[in-house]
């Protein structure tokens, strides 16, 4: 009997959702995407202020690679959709005491920098590339897009791990080969990119310095948003369906199996459900009618979850091209700030912050003369610690002003024409982000891998998780690989059935 179409429901729009329907799209299935905002993105919404664009992430794009095989799936090539361009240096890092280290792929310039902090660091990094390379082909390569459904699939990864010293965090492998504390800062910072405390992360995460050696970072021309409009298109040129304002309400369950969605108020039947909400959200709330999903989901709210953000877009009517595309300033602490920033109990006095400048690369998101920013802190979690933010919201963002014009835009006040701010209450509210938590689960190690929900459920066989949530975990690229590993068992459960159903022989 040949393999029928099914159709298939993706519940949210977020990169994880959005590459999951074109794999399932492009292996011949009917599916729809059901997105409860008014525009595509999730997490990477665009906003349009006075001229101005603003992504609202993520803006680190690395891993070419995992986009373009999206697009090479039906024979297209991705610069037909985005263009890509490469982002130098990657990031520049600042400290209050005015040292600056531009981060970049260029080996001997990265080192000369090495070389004037602490000359005896220069053959550590060394070692820590190499290090970090390893943890890259084993944890990105290797094991980056294989779900992890049963733990002998942890099991089998055991060893490599225990190899990698997977127990150590980020910030103790960094240490063991580099000894200055700015430097040690500089090459383990990353873990915050995907919600994880450098102090408790596990040392496989170092895999993120060798990917951005590996690929690069890069910026899609248009801003984040124009990739998720190049990946919207590609959908909908495969005869996929994106419905916006369409927010489900419910997953139904019936006999076992997911044979419905609710979606403003209508039941739509389906033959398979797969979700890129939030992963609490997907079990406590959508699958509130089924007991064992409901009582899954209860046991996901006792985990431990990443933090959350405070976000800034704003507008100024001057250009600033000496700034960097990409600046972590970071602040007079580092160990103690991130400890409190996990862990609470309150709102930190001080912060760190990521300063996003992506006029110096594409001018065109704000009109002539003027230049768009995006200036975000990593905060507690709304678990953590729980501020009134409509009170505190705007002296936050008024004391994150201030710090950036004394220390890095001058006249920032001045020269401001629009703003607007993004808080743990709103992740909360308009993304269904449990406590309001930018990046899903913590990525320790017992929360990764097989530790994490599955992409496929453990008991209803046609409910599938993509995205932050599941394996591997959050980040561009980890979303995008979700997206291949959920596709794989979606795929071994219901078969391609299209002349354009490419490896849909994933993970055969």
């Amino acid at each position: 009997m040949p393999n029928q179409a099914r159709r298939i429901a993706v519940i949210g729009s977020g990169f994880g959702g959005l590459a999951l329907a074109i794999r399932l799209q492009s292996a011949g299935h009917a599916v729809t995407l059901y997105e409860m905002r008014d525009k595509p993105g999730g997490r990477a919404y665009v906003y349009h202020d006075d001229g101005f664009t603003f992504d609202a992430g993520p803006t680190v794009i690395t891993d070419p690679t995992a986009l373009e095989q999206l697009f090479e799936l039906t024979g297209r090539t991705i610069d037909d959709y985005v263009t890509l361009v490469p982002v130098r240096p990657f990031y520049r890092l600042c400290w209050e005491d005015g040292t600056a280290f531009d981060y970049d792929n260029d080996q001997p310039k990265l080192e000369a920098q090495i070389a004037r902090l602490d000359p005896a660091d220069v053959q550590g990094y060394r070692n820590f590339l190499a290090f970090s390379q390893q943890a890259f082909a084993e944890g990105y390569v290797k094991l980056g897009a294989v779900p992890f459904v049963h733990l002998r699939d942890m099991l089998a990864a055991a060893p490599e791990l225990a190899r990698l010293r997977g127990w150590s965090s980020v910030h103790a492998t960094v240490a063991r080969f580099i000894r200055n504390d700015k430097l040690r800062q500089a090459f383990s910072f990353h873990t915050l990119l995907v919600g994880g405390n450098p102090f408790e992360t596990s040392s496989i995460y170092s895999l993120i310095h060798a990917l951005e050696r590996e690929w690069g970072v890069l910026f899609a021309k248009g801003g984040t948003g124009a990739l998720v409009a190049g990946l919207v298109r590609l959908f909908e040129d495969l005869g996929g369906t994106l419905r916006l304002n369409a927010p489900v309400e419910r997953i139904v369950i019936e006999a076992g199996r997911a044979t419905g969605v609710v979606v403003n108020g209508t039941r739509e039947p389906v033959d398979a459900v797969a979700s890129n909400a939030d992963v609490v959200h997907t079990y406590r709330d959508l699958l509130a009618d089924d007991a064992p999903s409901a009582a899954n989901g209860r046991r996901l709210q006792k985990k431990r979850f990443s933090n959350s953000l405070f976000v800034i877009h704003f507008g100024l009517k001057t250009e600033h091209p000496s700034l960097a595309h990409h600046t972590v300033c970071f602040g007079p602490r580092y160990r103690e700030l991130i400890s409190e920033i996990f862990a609470g109990p309150t709102l930190p006095e001080d912060f760190s912050l990521y300063l996003h400048a992506p006029c110096v690369t594409d001018p065109s998101l704000a009109p002539p003369g003027c230049a768009a920013f995006y200036v975000l802190a990593p905060v507690p979690h709304l678990g953590a610690a729980d501020p009134d933010w409509s009170t505190m919201g705007p002296i936050y963002r008024d004391k994150i002003l201030a710090y950036l014009e004394e220390r890095y835009i001058p006249n920032l006040r001045a020269d401001l024409l629009t703003c607007r701010i993004f808080t743990p209450d709103d992740f909360k509210t308009e993304l269904n982000a449990h406590l309001g938590s930018a990046f899903s689960l913590e990525p320790i190690l017992t929360q990764s891998a097989w530790f994490r929900p599955h992409n496929r459920d453990d008991r209803v066989p046609n409910l599938y998780i993509v995205g932050a949530g599941t394996h591997p975990g959050a980040g561009l690229p980890g979303v995008i690989g979700s997206a291949k590993a959920t596709a794989g068992l979606i795929l071994q459960d219901f078969p391609p059935t299209g002349a354009l159903a490419e490896a849909e022989t994933i993970h055969a």
